[in-house]
């Protein structure tokens, strides 16, 4: 005897129920990081400080505090978001020079990094 839709939709849901992630699971979004240097005033308004702990992010609001762990060699900084950005193609984040110093990739200009709020609330595309 065939289900009515209403009975398909709640058949569905506790089919799928199992294999729902929390959101714990994807709270972080992994790719490739660059870095710059630049002294003008950023998408937030605020004068950029190649020696401070700031980054760029396409849509994260500003004042959002990054968790970025180098993947090639585990170390770790946060950073706040007050700027936009990266527009290459595969990149997630761009950060400070002080940044990338203290993960170890300014000689090579990019790394593989994951991000992920300090909060752990925002939801990225996983890893």
């Amino acid at each position: 005897m065939p289900l009515s839709p209403g009975r398909r939709a709640v058949a569905a849901l506790a089919f799928m129920a199992p294999f729902v992630l929390p959101a714990s699971a994807k709270a972080a979004e992994c790719g490739r990081a660059s870095w710059y240097a630049m002294t003008s005033r950023t998408a937030s308004g605020e004068r950029a400080n190649p020696a401070g702990f700031h980054a760029a992010h396409r849509t994260l609001p500003f004042g959002t505090r990054l968790k970025v762990t180098n993947l090639a060699n585990g170390r770790t900084v946060t950073v706040r978001v007050n700027d936009r950005g990266p527009f290459v193609r595969g990149r997630v984040v761009d950060v400070s020079r002080a940044a990338a110093e203290a993960l170890g990739f300014v000689n090579a200009g990019t790394a593989r990094v994951r991000i992920e709020t300090e909060d752990g609330r925002w939801v990225g595309k996983g890893c």
